[in-house]
């Protein structure tokens, strides 16, 4: 007789959590237990949402972890961006080995995990985005600064002495046309409002 088993990997910076939703199922050399010492049971996954636009698919997990488990080891800043995979497989009830190969169901990265502690109430909620997420990244601060400059181009020193020029901006009035005079041999200014020489 066959029976259907989902399997959760959580690669996190500091352990790997793998659970399954009941006794122990052994895939790809690894064992997935019901219940991990720190982070506990599933508790629940909410239903994939298909992103739309600007969204990636997402889903939330909330697990149940044991009253003994530290805050610290439960939610740090360091999880996000950890791996997390579900996949869904038959196994044999009789054995509790699994037939076939588990079918991969969703490949995403933490996005953001919260603690919630009250009276009688212990839960870990997993907010979980499809790796596309990194997609919608926008690498703002890598361009025109010395570091990522020579990340670029090694040797560079175009930008070495490029930093903090702010060009003040008079508030409240209109401000005059801002003209930079060029030290050397010549004595001409440049206006950059109006683009050329004066």
């Amino acid at each position: 007789m066959s029976g259907l088993t989902g399997l959760v990997k959580i690669e996190l910076p500091t352990t790997t959590i793998r659970l399954c939703d009941g006794g122990i199922i052994d895939f790809d050399g690894e064992t997935y237990k019901a219940s991990d010492p720190t982070f506990g049971t599933i508790a629940s996954v909410d239903s994939l949402q298909e992103g739309v636009g600007n969204e990636v698919p997402a889903l939330d997990a909330i697990m149940y972890p044991p009253g003994t488990a530290a805050i610290a080891e439960l939610s740090q800043p360091g999880f996000q961006r950890s791996r997390v995979r579900f996949w869904l497989g038959n196994y044999d009830r009789d054995t509790g080995e699994l037939t076939g190969s588990p079918t991969l169901m969703f490949d995403g990265q933490i996005d953001q995990t919260t603690l919630t502690v009250g009276k009688d109430r212990r839960e870990l909620a997993m907010s979980i985005v499809s790796t596309a997420e990194l997609l919608f990244e926008r690498n703002t601060g890598n361009s025109l600064n010395p570091v990522f400059q020579k990340s670029v181009w090694a040797g560079d020193t175009g930008h070495d002495n490029a930093i903090g020029l702010g060009v003040p901006i008079a508030w409240g009035v209109e401000s005059p046309p801002r003209t930079y005079r060029r030290a050397g041999p010549s004595s001409s200014n440049f206006n950059f409002l109006q683009g050329g020489f004066l």
